[in-house]
């Protein structure tokens, strides 16, 4: 404390020297800056620090080499089909053609007329085989074929898909008629036809569709002695030409009919009659 006090007033004496204002305080100034010591041994290496901020993108590289051809892939769908193409220009006339020879008419015409009456014979044998022989009945558009094995109406409809045709339907007044007329000489009261009810509405009122799901309009030939209220819903032809309700799991016999064909060498032409 003592050697503070030498220090205050040497302090003081100082400052009147100097004509100094400062007042004196009881705080150690500094000393002069000491020389640099000797550098210290290497410390320890210190932990991790963080992953610092992503740098900024490189400059891009050049381009490798070209690869191999890869595997060709699976083939895509096929495009719409394209606009017509403009008509091309006509090609050049072709030479002419050397003279024809000379017709012979008349005797071309007779083996013509011999053809005539050769193909009309068996035009008449045709339909002398299809009608007796098979007992076909037939019309410009359809054959029909009287089937005579008792089938429920579903195993009708089948067997005479199985055959290349379908039910009969009677959608005209001729067509009826034929098919009645059919029955009539086959000495049979009634038979299946391609005709069932769809469904019934709330006022208890039918709608009926054909074998091929077409709707009934038009033509229709229902009994006047049919009850309304009946619960069967399919349809029987009677020989009188007649429409009737039948439960579907009776069996009885069913008529087929087969579109003619209209095309050389295909369709279904005439129908498979085995097992009548």
């Amino acid at each position: 404390m003592s050697r503070a006090l030498e220090l205050c007033m040497l302090l003081a004496l100082f400052n009147n020297i100097s004509a100094s204002t400062e007042v004196c305080t009881n705080s150690l100034l500094p000393g002069a800056k000491g020389d640099q010591g000797e550098t210290g041994e290497e410390g320890d290496q210190g932990k991790l620090g963080k992953n610092g901020p992503p740098g900024l993108p490189g400059v891009p590289g050049e381009p490798g080499l070209k690869g191999e051809m890869g595997h060709t892939g699976k083939m895509g769908p096929t495009g719409d089909k394209g606009d017509k193409g403009h008509k091309g220009l006509d090609g050049p006339a072709g030479l002419k053609g050397k003279p024809g020879t000379t017709c012979d008419c008349g005797r071309y015409r007779k083996v013509v007329e011999q053809l005539n009456v050769n193909i009309a014979k068996l035009r008449n044998a045709l339909k002398f085989v299809k009608n007796v022989v098979l007992g076909l009945r037939e019309t410009e558009e359809m054959y029909y074929l009287l089937v005579k094995e008792s089938k429920r109406f579903r195993e009708a409809v089948l067997n005479c898909k199985l055959r290349g045709g379908s039910l009969a339907m009677p959608k005209t007044i001729n067509t009826n008629r034929l098919m009645a007329d059919y029955i009539s000489q086959a000495g049979l009261t009634r038979v299946y036809i391609g005709v069932q009810v769809q469904k019934e509405d709330v006022d208890g009122m039918r709608s009926y569709i054909y074998a091929d799901s077409s709707p009934l309009s038009g033509f229709a030939a229902w009994s006047q002695e049919e009850n309304p209220t009946t619960n069967s819903t399919c349809v029987e032809l009677l020989s009188s030409g007649t429409w009737g309700h039948v439960e579907c799991k009776s069996t009885m016999f069913f008529i087929c009919e087969f579109t003619k064909s209209r095309r050389r060498g295909g369709g279904r032409g005439t129908p498979a009659t085995e097992s009548q």
